[in-house]
């Protein structure tokens, strides 16, 4: 296996499953209704703010994969579009999902060599730590949806 197929692999479980600390996104979120991802727990960020957020980036990621320009400013990162109903937070879902497909997809497909290229703009360091940024974001994100998932389950 190349490292790309690897890194891929290493995105898609802390999305899907398979992965060594037993904990992924789409299982965390697959019995949390729209009414529990909009509750605040505390001062901390909604789960519905934290998946947005969460897919922001790689959102914005993905779209540099695919080609176009980096738009995307940490400010926004939160600004999600209200969630109102169930179909609402099934759309924030299935995008996040979807878009953690395709961005693992494109992540196999790149040649190796590309990992250690700049990644838009010097500023942002290269390819490979901005992944696996992302993978790591993702982790540390995780963690915090089960947290709050905990909390509001028990009262």
């Amino acid at each position: 296996m190349n490292l790309t197929a690897q890194i891929a692999k290493h995105f898609r479980e802390v999305h899907f499953g398979g992965n060594w600390t037993c904990s992924n996104l789409r299982d965390n979120l697959a019995d949390i209704t729209w009414q529990q991802a909009t509750i605040s727990v505390h001062s901390f960020n909604t789960i519905a703010a934290l998946v947005y957020h969460v897919n922001y980036y790689v959102s914005a990621v993905l779209k540099v994969l695919q080609g176009e320009v980096l738009e995307a400013k940490d400010e926004y990162s939160f600004d999600h579009p209200p969630i109102r109903s169930k179909e609402d937070w099934e759309a924030l879902i299935n995008k996040a999902l979807t878009d953690a497909e395709n961005f693992a997809t494109l992540i196999e497909q790149l040649p190796e060599r590309k990992l250690w290229e700049t990644f838009q703009d010097e500023k942002y360091g290269i390819y490979y730590r901005n992944i696996h940024g992302i993978i790591e974001h993702t982790h540390y994100h995780l963690g915090q949806i089960a947290l709050i998932k905990k909390m509001i389950n028990t009262g």
